[in-house]
């Protein structure tokens, strides 16, 4: 068995990214395995067939998605500093700006590398080199294509076409708006330590801040966000920091992404509930004035189903505190509807 935590993924991958960041902070001893070829073999096993791929150490047992393993690290490493806030309702609050940094801000970040000709022609080499190097460049080129052709194609699926594609990139410009406002007063969300939140929006944004056209955007428009992504991309020399008061008014920054999750991201969500319950394949609404359509996604109902148990376990002030805030932002009643049965999908749903 290894003596340390192997975490296996890639830089083109954002939750990778925000594992990456998140555990060098938390001073969580791991090695890096960027997932080539020979690696994609030794984890072919693993299901779903996603990245990245934590392996503990005692057992050499292989785990997926980020959200859980960010929380089975709190449990398993206790005395390493924490990214969750010790109020449980500032601690709501971050896991939900998480969860819609995990599947909202990642359209963005989908749209922008997959959209254009030129992103899709520079993304698709490097993504490829990193799997494939050494490799004859023709080869590269060949699969580049093949990558290409099957992002390209994935994008209607995920809501990244033509007519979704202005209420994607207003929220993009959004969330560096609200973000570089964030940073004129405070290094993080909740204070002056990371938080689970931030570590998902740094995942995401990662890859914005370093993909051609989003680059361009955010080196124009948000000049201290892309400094904070270099910053968090290893934190792990500084201070712990502290966390906000929780009986003091919510920073502006976590009220603002609040707005933005009863604008756009639960009725997202609930529509997409919606359209599992009914064994819809496809579900469309209005977001902001756009219009928005995608296929439906069974795991962005369990989102939603995690965020409404989360939320009903909460109680006493923590819960006081946050309803306020939750009622005023548009949260709070999609919050407190009843969890989706997660049954059987038809064939060309995902």
């Amino acid at each position: 068995m290894n003596d340390l935590y192997r975490l296996i993924g890639n830089i083109g991958s954002p939750y990778s990214m925000k594992m990456r960041a998140l555990m060098r902070y938390r001073r969580i001893p791991f090695v890096w395995v960027n997932r080539d070829r020979k690696v994609s073999e030794e984890i072919a096993h693993v299901k779903p067939p996603v990245i990245p791929v934590l392996q503990y150490p005692e057992d050499g047992s292989y785990h997926v998605d980020s959200t859980p393993m960010a929380y089975a690290l709190e449990t398993r490493h206790p005395d390493h500093r924490s990214i969750i806030p010790e109020d449980p309702g500032l601690a709501f609050l971050s896991h939900l700006i998480e969860d819609m940094a995990d599947e909202w801000v990642t359209k963005m970040m989908f749209v922008y590398r997959w959209w254009r000709e030129a992103d899709q022609r520079y993304c698709s080499a490097w993504l490829t080199h990193m799997m494939a190097m050494p490799a004859p460049r023709t080869d590269v080129q060949s699969m580049a294509q093949w990558f290409t052709d099957r992002q390209v194609g994935r994008m209607p699926l995920v809501g990244c076409t033509e007519t979704t594609r202005p209420i994607i990139e207003k929220s993009f410009l959004q969330v560096l708006q609200i973000l570089e406002e964030r940073l004129e007063t405070s290094v993080y969300l909740f204070g002056s330590r990371p938080a689970l939140a931030d570590f998902g929006l740094f995942g995401q944004l990662y890859q914005l801040c370093y993909d051609p056209t989003p680059q361009g955007i955010m080196r124009e428009k948000a000049p201290a966000v892309c400094a904070w992504i270099s910053r968090l991309d290893d934190a792990s020399g500084e201070e712990e920091g502290e966390w906000v008061n929780p009986d003091a008014p919510l920073p502006s920054g976590v009220i603002d992404f609040l707005q933005m999750a009863g604008d756009i991201y639960f009725p997202f969500l609930l529509t997409n509930a919606g359209a599992f319950e009914k064994g819809q394949d496809t579900f469309s609404l209005s977001l902001l004035g756009e219009p928005y359509e995608q296929g439906t996604f069974k795991y962005q109902v369990k989102c939603l189903n995690w965020l409404r148990e989360e939320y009903a376990g909460l109680e006493g002030q923590a819960k006081d505190r946050i309803d306020p805030v939750l009622k005023e932002t548009g949260c709070l009643e999609p919050l407190q509807g009843q969890c989706r049965h997660l049954g059987r999908m038809s064939q060309n749903a995902f």
